[in-house]
C-alpha cells in the first residue's frame, strides 16, 4: 500500500508538470498555493510580462492600494517620505532653524529661530536667500519644498549659503551646521481677558504635554481663574498624549476614553489624581477641522461635564492607527481600533463609499447649510447619550457642540472675495515688513505697533497695492470688508514681528466663535 501511494503521488506531479508545460503556448498558469497568492501573481509578472518590470516597484505601488480597501487612514509610508510625515507627531526636525516665506520667488527670512543654527551664525529677519550649497535657489521658480530639502539635513552636517541683505552690497555667506529644530504645537498661550486665559493648540505630538503644562502656568501666574482651549484646525496626534493631556482637567478615578478593535481587547484609560486644571472653568472650541485627538480631548471633556464645546461639528475620525516601521525603512499605520467617550460614543463618520467620499463629506455639509445652521444636521435617537449632567450628546459622526457659532459672513464682500482668493493681505503684509523693517523692529509692543500702522495708512496703501495687483477699488465693497481686512492685514504685520504672540491678540477681534467663548465664561460667573 505504501509504495502504491508514492506511485501515484509521482505520477501526479509529473501529469501536473507535463499539462503545465503543454498549457504554457496557451498563455495559461498555474499558480500553487505554496507561496502566498500575491508574492505568487508579483514573482508571475516579473517572470513572463511582455516588458521588464521591476518587481519592488510594483509591491510599492501595490501596498497602498491594499490598505485603501480597509479605511481611509491606514497608510502606507514609502522610506522616502517616513521623516517628513514623522516630524510633526515628533515635534522637531534637523535643520538650519529658520522661520521663511517666498517673496517675488525669493526665500525672505521671516525671523531666525531664537539660538537656533542660523541665529547663531548672524543670518537676521529680511535677508534673502541667493544661493544653497552654490544652488541658485532665487528668481528660478524652485518650489519651497525643494528648498527645504536642500536646507534640512542630519544633525551635525552644514550646508552654506549665500545671502543677500539690503544693507550690504555684495553676497554674504554662512556656513551653518544643522541641528534640531522644535516643532511647537502650542501656537500661543495668553491672558484674553484679566481671569481668562487662551490656548491654541495646532496638533499633538510628543511634545505637546509638556509645552501645555508650562503653558498652564505661565497662565497661572497672570491670574488665570478660566480657560479657553482652541482645539480648531487641529487634525489630532497622539492618543496617549491626548489622554495626559485630559487627566490635568479631571478629578481621579474618571473615564478618559476607550478603545477597542477585533484583535485588541478593550482598553480603558481614567484619570489620575493631582491634575492642574481641575478648578478652573473650562471652553474649548472646535470647528469642522478639528479631528481625532481633539476630538477625544472635547468629548471626554463634554461627557464628563467638565467643558463647554463650542463652535461647530467636528470632522468624525474615531479610528485608532498603530505605526510599524519596515527594516527598509518604510512604515504602515494600520488601524487597529476604534475609541469610545465616556459615554459609549463612537464619533467616526462613516467611509463606506469610499475615501474620496469620506473626504469630500465637508464640502457636503457645507452645502447643506451645516455651517451656517446646527439644525440642518439630523441623528436618530440611537446615537443619543446621556452624560452624568443630563446633558444629550451624540455619535455617529464628529462631536456635535454645546454652543453652536455659524460660519462668519459678516464683511464679505466681491472685493474681499477676490483679494482673499489672490492671497494679497498676506502678500502685502510681507512686502510691507520688507519695507518698513527697520522701524517695525524698533517697536516693543503691539500698542506701538498699531499705532504706526494706522498713522502710516496702511489700509490705504494696500488699497494701491491691490489694485496693481487685478483688484480695483470699489469703495462701497471696502467699506463693508474694512474691519476684516484691517484686522488681517494688521495681524499678519505683527505676525513678521512678534511672532503668534503678535497674530493672536489682534485677530481676536473679527474671531465670532473666540468672542462667543469670552461671553459664554463671563455668564458661568455671573
Amino acid at each position: 500500500m505504501p509504495l502504491l501511494i508514492a506511485v501515484c503521488i509521482v505520477a501526479g506531479m509529473y501529469i501536473g508538470w507535463y499539462y503545465g508545460i503543454q498549457q504554457a503556448g496557451s498563455s495559461q498558469y498555474i499558480i500553487y498555493p505554496r507561496t502566498d497568492k500575491l508574492t505568487s501573481i508579483i514573482n508571475y509578472v516579473a517572470r513572463k510580462y511582455v516588458d521588464p518590470v521591476n518587481k519592488d516597484e510594483l509591491i510599492e505601488k501595490a501596498i497602498p492600494k491594499i490598505l485603501e480597501e480597509l479605511d481611509p487612514h491606514s497608510q502606507y509610508i514609502p522610506a522616502s517620505d517616513f521623516q517628513n510625515l514623522n516630524e510633526p507627531l515628533e515635534g522637531k526636525f534637523f535643520g538650519i532653524g529658520v522661520q521663511f516665506n517666498i517673496l517675488n520667488d525669493t526665500l525672505i527670512v521671516i525671523k531666525p529661530v531664537s539660538n537656533g543654527p542660523s541665529e547663531k551664525v548672524g543670518i537676521l529677519p529680511g535677508d534673502r536667500f541667493i544661493l544653497v550649497n552654490n544652488d541658485t535657489v532665487a528668481g528660478v521658480k524652485m518650489p519651497s519644498d525643494s528648498i527645504v530639502k536642500r536646507l534640512k539635513g542630519p544633525q551635525g552636517t552644514t550646508v552654506k549659503v549665500g545671502v543677500l541683505r539690503k544693507s550690504v552690497k555684495d553676497i554674504i555667506y554662512f556656513t551653518i551646521t544643522r541641528d534640531e529644530i522644535p516643532l511647537y504645537s502650542v501656537d500661543v498661550a495668553y491672558m484674553i481677558t484679566k481671569k481668562t486665559g487662551y490656548i491654541k493648540i495646532n496638533t499633538f505630538s510628543a511634545t505637546t504635554y509638556d509645552e501645555f503644562v508650562l503653558a498652564i502656568k505661565k497662565l497661572y501666574g497672570k491670574g488665570m481663574q478660566k480657560l479657553i482651549l482652541d482645539l480648531r484646525g487641529n487634525g489630532g496626534g497622539l492618543l496617549n498624549i491626548a489622554v495626559n493631556m485630559i487627566d490635568e482637567f479631571l478629578d481621579e478615578g474618571k473615564l478618559i476614553v476607550y478603545t477597542e478593535g477585533n484583535a485588541l481587547a478593550r482598553e480603558n484609560f481614567t484619570s489620575t489624581k493631582g491634575g492642574l486644571c481641575t478648578n478652573i472653568e473650562v471652553a474649548v472650541l472646535m470647528d469642522e477641522t478639528s479631528a481625532s485627538a481633539s476630538e477625544i480631548v472635547a468629548g471626554a471633556l463634554q461627557d464628563n461635564d467638565r467643558a463647554l464645546i463650542i463652535g461647530r461639528r467636528s470632522f468624525g475620525k474615531g479610528l485608532v492607527q498603530e505605526q510599524n516601521k519596515m527594516s527598509d525603512g518604510s512604515a504602515i499605520r494600520l488601524t487597529i481600533a476604534r475609541y469610545y467617550t465616556p459615554t459609549g460614543r463612537c464619533i467616526q463618520k462613516s467611509y463606506s463609499k469610499g475615501a474620496d467620499e469620506y473626504y469630500n463629506e465637508l464640502l457636503e455639509r457645507y452645502n447643506n447649510g451645516e455651517f451656517m445652521v446646527q439644525d440642518s444636521t439630523q441623528f436618530s435617537d440611537s446615537l443619543k447619550f446621556t452624560t452624568p449632567g443630563g446633558r444629550i450628546v451624540y455619535g455617529g459622526g464628529g462631536i456635535m457642540p454645546d454652543i453652536f457659532v455659524p460660519l462668519d459672513t459678516n464683511g464679505i464682500s466681491n472685493y474681499y472675495i477676490n483679494i482673499r482668493n489672490r492671497g494679497l493681505i498676506y502678500r502685502y503684509a510681507l512686502e510691507y515688513t520688507d519695507i518698513y523693517r527697520k522701524k517695525l523692529n524698533k517697536f516693543k509692543t503691539l500698542d506701538e505697533l498699531k499705532k504706526f500702522l494706522i498713522s502710516n495708512k496702511t489700509m490705504a496703501k494696500f488699497i494701491v497695492f491691490a489694485t496693481k495687483n487685478g483688484v480695483p477699488e470699489n469703495k462701497k465693497e471696502i467699506k463693508t470688508s474694512k474691519e476684516i481686512i484691517e484686522c488681517q492685514l494688521y495681524a499678519y504685520i505683527a505676525r513678521n514681528i512678534f511672532d503668534n504672540d503678535g497674530y493672536y491678540p489682534l485677530i481676536e477681534k473679527i474671531d465670532n466663535t473666540l468672542q462667543k467663548a469670552i461671553n459664554e465664561l463671563e455668564k458661568v460667573t455671573k
